[in-house]
């Protein structure tokens, strides 16, 4: 027989059932906010938690002046990759830059995967099933110093202070986790989108690059009320990061040809973006046994709090100059080192961070392999992070960690829907003069409309101008070039 329900347990019950939604809203970040969840548009960081699970519906479009990727507030997972591109046709390289704009267009976006003849490889992966959702994701795509050698005839445009990376003292860099032709920046509300993500852009440009390095990454929860996350050295990591949702601080420290500091650039490079990937391996285990005090001195920050040495709260500014000595923050300090807080340093050597841990496993060693991939953008390479990691050269942190892979990328500038991911770079001027020379003189100036289509560009370079044929019946003419930056 049923018994009747006793008020005393429904009481109970129901008090439960508040206790567990109040905690469940509190790990979505809607009770006490986390540092990414807090960031995201009114609306946008409820739609990360849905009831049932599912992925968000939250989408950053992927056109614009600039990327999505920089400014955009930090998800939770990433992935960051670089590719070698296979192809030696600037035309195909345009072509790979179509295709991957298209599937960024498509998987920012969300959609439904479309297979024809089940005979044939599937549209998708079906990671995220047959409708693909946004998920918060941002693709971002840089290119490296590589892609501008003598291939594609891009040299006259590489971005002034793009390199490949070299090792700094504590360095230990290995060739295959460093550098690439293209270098992608994956990020998303969950892991298994990132994935999507990487699998269908690998699928889709597969006739046109191979992937070089790729490594995963996520970021811890942050405490209610704190300004950044921390990293696997249990510090907070980025909480100086200069305000970039501020138009005018995104100006001054990231964006190449807007910067004052950048203004030298190739005109192509306009709100672009200097890349720098530092892969860290982080020695847990040695850390784990150092002295409280002992890390709070390397970093000059209180490891709970997050405060600077002596002050109360995270976001307290230290001032340097009271304390010339370094009785309060070591002089040596992380935090000191990596940002005096100068006037000059706040002017030309910022730069913004946007970092994730990894973990790979255990190393040959039995130990840990993990630690931080440190992604940093700023308008000027040299001013920011080169600058920068010149100061942090032997600093005590060093004894902690050991940089082996990443490096130097230019983020290409953002683009207009219809448009596509580097166009920039291949763009050619309207027009374009040419000198010829006959026996040596210097007798003519010829000017020749552009074209934007490769096929036109090959029959008027082969056409018979009238320019040509007068220079061509003189042995000591030289030939005209016309191979380059196809668009």
């Amino acid at each position: 027989m049923q018994q009747p329900d006793n008020p005393d347990r429904r009481k109970l019950l129901k008090t439960a059932a508040a206790v567990s939604a109040a905690a469940a809203l509190t790990a979505c970040g809607q009770g006490g906010q986390s540092a990414q969840t807090a960031s995201l548009p009114e609306g946008k960081a409820a739609a990360d938690c849905s009831g049932n699970g599912s992925h968000s519906q939250t989408s950053y479009d992927c056109y614009g002046v600039h990327q999505a990727g920089i400014t955009t507030p930090h998800q939770t997972f990433g992935i960051l990759c670089a590719f070698d591109v296979t192809v030696s046709d600037i035309s195909q390289l345009i072509n790979y830059f179509r295709t991957l704009t298209a599937r960024i267009e498509f998987l920012t976006k969300g959609g439904e995967l479309v297979d024809g003849d089940d005979k044939l490889p599937p549209a998708g992966s079906g990671l995220l099933g047959k409708i693909v959702p946004p998920d918060g994701l941002t693709v971002t795509v840089s290119v490296g110093a590589s892609l501008f050698d003598a291939r594609f005839g891009l040299g006259g445009k590489k971005p002034k202070h793009l390199q490949e990376m070299k090792d700094f003292p504590n360095d230990k860099l290995q060739k295959e986790w460093c550098d690439g032709d293209i270098g992608i920046q994956i990020c998303a509300f969950s892991p298994e989108t990132c994935q999507n993500a990487l699998r269908d852009i690998i699928k889709n440009t597969a006739k046109y690059a191979i992937t070089r390095w790729s490594l995963d990454g996520w970021l811890p929860k942050a405490e209610p009320g704190a300004i950044a996350s921390r990293n696997l050295l249990g510090f907070r990591d980025g909480t100086a990061n200069p305000d970039v949702s501020k138009p005018e601080i995104a100006d001054q420290v990231l964006w190449t040809g807007v910067a004052s500091n950048s203004l030298d650039e190739p005109a192509w490079t306009k709100n672009g973006s200097y890349q720098a990937i530092r892969i860290i391996r982080h020695f847990v285990e040695f850390w784990d046994r150092t002295p409280l005090q002992e890390q709070q001195a390397i970093f000059g920050r209180e490891k709970y709090s997050g405060a600077p040495l002596g002050m109360k709260k995270e976001g307290d500014i230290p001032d340097y100059a009271k304390d010339p000595e370094g009785k309060a923050i070591p002089t040596d300090s992380h935090i000191r080192l990596g940002n005096p807080r100068d006037p000059e340093f706040m002017k030309k050597h910022l730069l913004f961070r946007r970092p994730f841990n990894y973990s790979m496993g255990l190393a040959k060693s039995g130990q840990l392999d993990v630690g931080l991939i440190l992604v940093m953008y700023q308008a000027n390479l040299a001013d920011g992070f080169i600058f920068v990691q010149n100061r942090l050269n032997l600093e005590p942190l060093e004894e902690y960690i050991s940089p082996f892979g990443g490096g130097y990328f230019f983020t290409l500038p953002g683009v207009e829907k219809g448009g596509f991911l580097g166009q920039t770079v291949f763009r050619r001027p309207l027009y374009r003069q040419a000198d010829l020379q006959c026996g040596g003189n210097r007798f003519i100036t010829a000017v020749f409309p552009i074209r934007s289509c490769p096929h036109a560009l090959a029959r008027q370079a082969a056409a018979p101008h009238p320019a040509r044929r007068h220079a061509q019946r003189n042995s000591g003419a030289r030939k005209l070039s016309f191979a380059e930056n196809h668009v």
